[in-house]
């Protein structure tokens, strides 16, 4: 059994407004994705969330997205595919400094919100995050979705040189195809700790889940994804931390 990487979103304060519960997280995750300006964060949260990363030896991978502040990059901007690779090398590069000034170094990309969703869905979406990779560093992998059929994105990526980590979510409903279900539709997302523990052990363990249209779903993943911000969250990425270490020891 392959042991999993938990990572979680970060550093999507804005100025004075602040967005989750960062520190109390970080100690708990292997990744660390940070926002880039995009849909969320500044340079200053951009740099100090660098630093809390590079201070509990955690991961730390770029989160680019649209340009949606308001939207909170959850909705899609039309953008042609040259203009989705030069906001995310612009994106990637901004993180990367931040990295370079704290003595660390950026190890993924993982696209948020609607570019990430687009990405799943649409080649040239994708193909045009994956040559802004391969612009800055071709050696840095590219975190998307773990879906039912990931042949497609699989060839994709081996076309672009590309390296692939697919993430499963331990807080998020899935549909019949192994894409999340939209935020928009009653029960997306799940709050009840207990839910959130079993999902993480069912794709940890590769167990089947239930998918929204009552068919069972087996996830091949690198990693799993939480999210982190109010106090339940917290609890349960606490709790799965415990859970994917417990599963790592041998028997």
């Amino acid at each position: 059994m392959k042991s999993l990487l938990l990572n979680a979103d970060m550093g999507e304060s804005f100025g004075p407004w602040v967005m989750g519960l960062d520190h109390e997280v970080m100690p708990h995750v292997d990744l660390a994705n940070i926002a880039c300006g995009f849909h969320a964060s500044d340079p200053d949260v951009m740099r100090r969330t660098v630093r809390l990363a590079a201070e509990h030896a955690v991961g730390i991978g770029a989160h680019p997205a649209y340009p949606d502040l308001v939207g909170f990059g959850r909705r899609s901007v039309a953008c042609s595919p040259t203009e989705i690779e030069n906001l995310v090398l612009y994106q990637v590069g901004a993180l990367a400094a931040m990295c370079r000034a704290e003595g660390s170094e950026l190890r993924y990309v993982k696209p948020h919100g609607a570019l990430y969703n687009d990405m799943v869905r649409d080649p040239e979406v994708f193909i045009a995050v994956t040559r802004a990779i391969r612009a800055f560093d071709a050696n840095l992998p590219l975190m998307t979705l773990a879906t039912r059929d990931t042949t497609t994105l699989r060839d994709l990526a081996r076309e672009q040189g590309i390296t692939l980590w697919f993430e499963a979510f331990a807080d998020r409903a899935y549909d019949g195809a192994g894409r999340l279900v939209s935020r928009a539709q009653p029960g997306a997302v799940h709050h009840e700790p207990e839910l959130i523990l079993d999902q993480a052990r069912r794709i940890a363990t590769g167990q089947p889940l239930t998918t929204s249209d009552g068919s069972d779903l087996i996830l091949e993943a690198d990693t799993l994804c939480v999210h982190g911000d109010n106090a339940e969250s917290v609890a349960s990425v606490r709790a799965i931390r415990q859970m994917l270490n417990a599963l790592s020891q041998p028997a």
